[in-house]
């Protein structure tokens, strides 16, 4: 679920368009496995016909969340026999949207490294430019998207977020408030996919489910089920180690430092936990032709 840091968690190429599949920070995935034994979180079969109208398989519900997985980074990688740099590229947002997803910053943190640093300009004088520019690369990314008519949803989401942010530090005068909607964005994750854990629906379950053509039947194969809990944390950690790594230097107002460590654990770290999740979903629902053997 930047994606993609979510930070944006950038998600888009021509082939990306192409399927209508942003991927970036839409990124699933995270838990805790205190939720329960396999044979706890298997309904009974009387169980099940009591609650089927409640399940997420169940009708429209079911839909959507497909369309949604389908659109997820793991979308684009999921049903791959094998992973290569281009379905990779495509899973992070391509090369357009891993631009649209760290440029921004990019440019915010090194025009007010320049002005400060070099410049010698107040941190509140050089905080205008920076943000300026920032924000008018992001609306020129936007209104690319929308005149090359591509898929402008992430540029329009990635913009929203970056004025968003521009905002919040103009309004307090401090750049490192540039950063305080990520924290937000990170925990809100971690905490949805840890209650998807305690619910004993693990999120990546879910989403690899419906993209493999398995529904829920995963939740009745201890190995399934055991992989879509352990998955999920490893989102979780991707979530939980941004903060734990950036809040620190938010606190002793290092903007510099929160900046760099922003763009690492963005898009590469994002793509690190993708190949990982791919690795682990094609152990546990193999090809056709190694099923066949």
């Amino acid at each position: 679920m930047q994606g993609p840091d979510a930070e944006r968690d950038p998600r888009h190429d021509e082939r990306s368009d192409a399927a209508a599949r942003p991927a970036a920070d839409q990124v699933p995935v995270g838990g805790d496995t205190d939720a329960g034994s396999v044979a706890d979180a298997t309904p009974a079969a009387d169980a099940n016909a009591a609650g089927a109208a409640d399940r997420p398989d169940s009708g429209e519900f079911a839909r959507q969340f497909a369309a949604a997985a389908e659109k997820s980074g793991l979308g684009a990688l999921a049903r791959e026999e094998k992973l290569t740099g281009r379905d990779l590229l495509t899973a992070v947002g391509g090369v357009r949207g891993i631009l649209e997803a760290l440029l921004p910053g990019l440019v915010f943190l090194t025009t007010y490294s320049l002005l400060t640093s070099v410049a010698g300009q107040d941190p509140q004088a050089a905080l205008v430019p920076a943000l300026a520019a920032s924000v008018g690369l992001a609306v020129v990314f936007t209104l690319a998207r929308i005149f090359t008519r591509g898929q402008p949803t992430q540029a329009i989401a990635g913009l929203i977020g970056v004025i968003a942010s521009a905002a919040l530090a103009l309004w307090t005068g401090d750049a490192r408030d540039n950063y305080v909607l990520g924290f937000f964005t990170n925990a809100a994750y971690a905490v949805a996919l840890l209650i998807s854990l305690l619910v004993r629906w693990p999120a990546i379950g879910l989403i690899v489910g419906f993209l493999m053509g398995d529904g829920v039947a995963w939740r009745e194969d201890k190995r399934k089920y055991r992989a879509a809990q352990f998955l999920t944390l490893v989102w979780i950690g991707l979530f939980v180690a941004r903060l734990v790594v950036q809040v620190p230097l938010y606190l002793v107002d290092n903007v510099e430092a929160l900046g760099v460590t922003r763009l690492l654990m963005g898009v590469p770290l994002y793509a690190l936990v993708l190949v990982f999740t791919w690795l682990v979903v094609r152990a546990v629902y193999p090809s056709a032709a190694r099923s066949a053997e």
